[in-house]
Formats: structure tokens, sequence, C-alpha cells
């Protein structure tokens, strides 16, 4: 299939789901019980209107803007997503590679198939961020977080929404089995178990059996102790609360990735774009905020970034590219964004990503009563 016939997200979705195994469309595809929060990511969107604004001088615009500092060519990264080496043997250095290119930040998994280091390796000059998972060894994550840091990684993405992992039918339905050519790179086991059974559930979602899980005890005092361990920024991913949002505040954090995990773990959660703004008023300007889940096109981008997020980044779309053609597929999904974004901000009246406004967006009832 050409490149030419793949000319939106969806459009590589479908393709990804026509051409991975039912195992590894499963892993990515799959959200949490009736996958109602699956859903809504994506059409709570559609619930918001453009209210754009004409005769302002387009001809030229700015997507650059900055996270923690460092400066992006495009507000729009990409989320840290386990075992994508299920979608093609590049895995996450072909993703590395796209974000590189394309001068934006990617958020390496702790579960990734190749090491932080290799994938660093792989694209030295871009942004990268990891993401870590406490686990019940303390020293174990400690070992990660100074791995991180002397590969040059420039914040931590501490998830926190995942105590546990959520319930998820396809995968009890028809079982999710790691091909034994791959491997949980960055925890240096490839079998991770004896036992068939113990090591699948312990790669599934990076999660598994008690020895291997996320800390079901972790809490905001363990903010303390990353601190102490590092130097690096903390953004916290899973956030989707004003009260946690203060709390994050209280407790230093510098940033805050408004996710509900792809609609993968408690189902019935706000869809992000509408936990965003109440998230956005408690931080205030103590914490930059960002957002994943649902993100399909530019316009997307630009209702999220009116409502305050300072970038996006999308998970799935990244898989999907990944999939279709490797890095070369990645950087297409990210062009395609790019080019919707440049659009939707020259017929919304935006000049520079300053320009989108809280004013740009309103949901769609006021239209509907008239």
């Amino acid at each position: 299939m050409s490149s030419d016939s793949l000319v939106c997200l969806k459009d590589f979705e479908k393709y990804a789901k026509e051409h991975l195994n039912r195992n590894s469309w499963g892993f990515f595809s799959a959200g949490a019980e009736g996958c109602q929060t699956l859903r809504d990511n994506e059409e709570a969107f559609r619930r918001l209107r453009l209210r754009p604004r004409f005769l302002r001088d387009v001809s030229v615009r700015d997507m650059s803007a900055t996270v923690l500092g460092q400066r992006v060519d495009m507000p729009i990264g990409i989320s840290p997503t386990a075992n994508q080496g299920l979608a093609s043997p590049q895995g996450e250095i072909g993703t590395a590679k796209a974000a590189a290119q394309f001068q934006t930040c990617m958020i390496c998994s702790t579960y990734s198939n190749f090491t932080m280091e290799d994938i660093m390796n792989s694209s030295p000059d871009g942004l990268k961020w990891f993401q870590l998972y406490v686990r019940p060894d303390r020293e174990t994550t400690a070992g990660l977080v100074r791995r991180a840091e002397r590969a040059g990684y420039k914040a931590l993405v501490l998830t926190v929404d995942l105590p546990i992992v959520g319930r998820r039918y396809p995968d009890l339905r028809h079982g999710f089995s790691m091909p034994p050519h791959l491997r949980v790179a960055n925890l240096g086991n490839a079998d991770l178990s004896q036992n068939k059974k113990d090591r699948n559930e312990a790669l599934d979602y990076g999660m598994g059996g008690p020895d291997q899980s996320s800390d079901i005890a972790l809490s905001w005092k363990d903010i303390a102790w990353l601190r102490s361990i590092c130097s690096l920024p903390i953004i916290l991913k899973g956030i989707l609360t004003a009260e946690d949002a203060r709390l994050a505040v209280q407790h230093g954090v510098d940033g805050i990735l408004v996710s509900n995990h792809g609609g993968r773990q408690l189902d019935g959660v706000p869809a992000t774009i509408e936990a965003l703004p109440e998230i956005v008023q408690a931080a205030g300007d103590k914490l930059e905020v960002y957002m994943d889940g649902g993100v399909r096109t530019g316009t997307d981008v630009l209702k999220a970034l009116a409502l305050g997020a300072r970038a996006v980044f999308i998970g799935r779309p990244a898989v999907w590219g990944l999939c279709y053609k490797g890095q070369e597929g990645v950087a297409k999904v990210l062009s395609i964004l790019k080019e919707e974004l440049s659009l939707a901000m020259a017929l919304s009246g935006c000049r520079s990503i300053a320009d989108i406004t809280p004013d740009l967006v309103v949901r769609d009832s006021p239209y509907s009563r008239l």
C-alpha cells in the first residue's frame, strides 16, 4: 500500500488492524471493560466547536513551543507505549528516530523492547523523557532512574494510574502471548520468569504477577524519594482531577500529563480533553500541563492547546505508523498531524501557539440550541 493512500490517522489505524496479528492488535487496541472511556477519548473532541477569527494575516505560522524549557518544533510528542517491537522490528528505535526527525519529544516506556540507552543512542539529539513505574523493589527503580539520567533523558514521567492492571476483555478472551524474541530490555531479563504464564503476565502492559507489578502502595510521599535520588524534572502521568493537580503543585512536581492510560485502566473516567480544563485551572502557572488520549487530527491538537495544554502526546497512532513502515511510518503520522495543525491554525486565525487561546473553543451545546 502506498503512503499516498494513507491520508489521515484513521487510515493508519485501519492498516494496522488489517496487518497486525490478533495478539498484537489486541495488545495495542484494547480498552478497559466496556471501552466507554476508550471511545469517549475521541468522541469528546467532537463535542467541542471552534470559533475562528479572520483577517489576521496567517501567511506565516509558527508551531514551535517549549516543554520544560526545551524547544520543540511542534507541540505534538509521542507518549510511552510498551512493547513496540510487536508492531515493527524497529520498535522504539524507529519511533525515537521519527520524533527526532521532527524535533519533538518522545517518552520512552520502562517496558520498551530496546534498552533506554540504545533508544537514546539511536537519535542522541532528540528530546526524550523516560516513563517510570515505581516497583516494589525500590533499588530496581532507583537503578532505572540513575540510568535514565546518565543516558541523557531530560525528565521522568511517573505513571500514577496503574497500581494494578485494568480489566481488558480481549486479553481475557484470547490470552496474550509475548513472542519469545522480545524482551523487556530495561529490566535486563528476557524471561522474567521460568513459568510461561507468569512471563506473559509480567510482559503484558509491562505489569504482571506480584513480584513484577508496579507498587500498589505508591503514594505522594514517594515524590520526595524520587527527588532525593535524581535531579531530573518530574512529570506525573495519569492525573485526572483538580484535587490531585493541587496536590501535585504542593509536592513540587514540574508537570502533569493528563491521561487515562488510553482508556485501558478504569472504565468510566472522563475523556482527557474533558478533564484538561479543571487541571489547567488548578495548576495555574505552577507547573506545565500536557495531555494525551484520543488525539487523531490537527483540530484535536488545536482544541487541546486552546484548553490549556502546553503540548499533546499521541500513543496508538505512533504505533500504527510504526506498523506501516517503521520510522518512515511514524514520521508520516507526525507529518500529517503537523500539516493539519498548521491548516487549523490558519483557518482559525492563529499565527503562533500563543494565539491559540481558550475563547477559540466552545462546547457544541450553545450552537445546538440555536
